[in-house]
């Protein structure tokens, strides 16, 4: 049975890399896109079986084009394929339950063989996805399901830079206590009792807090 592709990719070269090599293991390319939006509206209209998407591309994210088809409930099941290792990435991947993700710098068979996998209702990650993801992505995971809910809300704002002043601004509260939850938080991440400590852990792993 022939399956329909749409591919993603604002590198116009390696766009035409991917068409080349799906179309040689007999891939029926249903559209090859430039940017998000228009991924979006051909995956509404075209339906394909399956999307490879880029995640940095303009008007639309790869991630935000999945959300908005899963909001829909968009039959097309979906690979990113991409350069990103990071943490924060594969973690918002994993939230999404995307089906594939794939690196770019691996041989075209992988994605062959990803897209051979997904069109059957399977998963399939690069095995570097997967080695990030159990010695990096799931035990800061953890360490951050035993914050509570306010100190979640905490951790997100010093990731984004704010000061404990302008936190207790933003949630009411004092800046000693904004001390307080920070000072638990540190002892809960066991992190070291350093003034920055707290910031550059959240910056360090500010893609995965803000994707939980």
């Amino acid at each position: 049975m022939e399956i329909s592709v749409l591919v993603a990719d604002d590198h116009p070269m390696l766009l035409k890399g991917l068409v080349d090599e799906l179309k040689s293991f007999n891939y029926k390319v249903v559209s090859a896109v430039d940017n998000g939006a228009k991924a979006l509206d051909d995956i509404m209209s075209l339906q394909p079986d399956i999307a490879v998407l880029d995640i940095e591309m303009p008007l639309l994210t790869g991630f935000e084009v999945i959300q908005k088809c899963i909001a829909q409930q968009q039959p097309t099941k979906f690979i990113i394929l991409t350069s990103h290792k990071e943490k924060g990435f594969i973690s918002k991947a994993q939230k999404l339950n995307i089906q594939g993700y794939i690196l770019k710098d691996e041989p075209a068979v992988e994605l062959h063989k990803c897209i051979q996998e997904v069109y059957k209702g399977g998963t399939y990650f690069s095995s570097e996805f997967n080695k990030i993801l159990e010695h990096q992505v799931s035990p800061e995971i953890e360490k951050i399901k035993f914050l509570s809910p306010s100190e979640r809300t905490i951790v997100r704002l010093v990731a984004q830079n704010k000061s404990s002043k302008e936190i207790g601004e933003l949630l009411s509260i004092s800046s000693r206590t904004v001390e307080k939850h920070r000072s638990n938080i540190i002892k809960k991440l066991n992190l070291s009792n350093g003034m920055d400590a707290l910031h550059s852990w959240a910056q360090e792993h500010k893609e995965l807090i803000l994707s939980i």
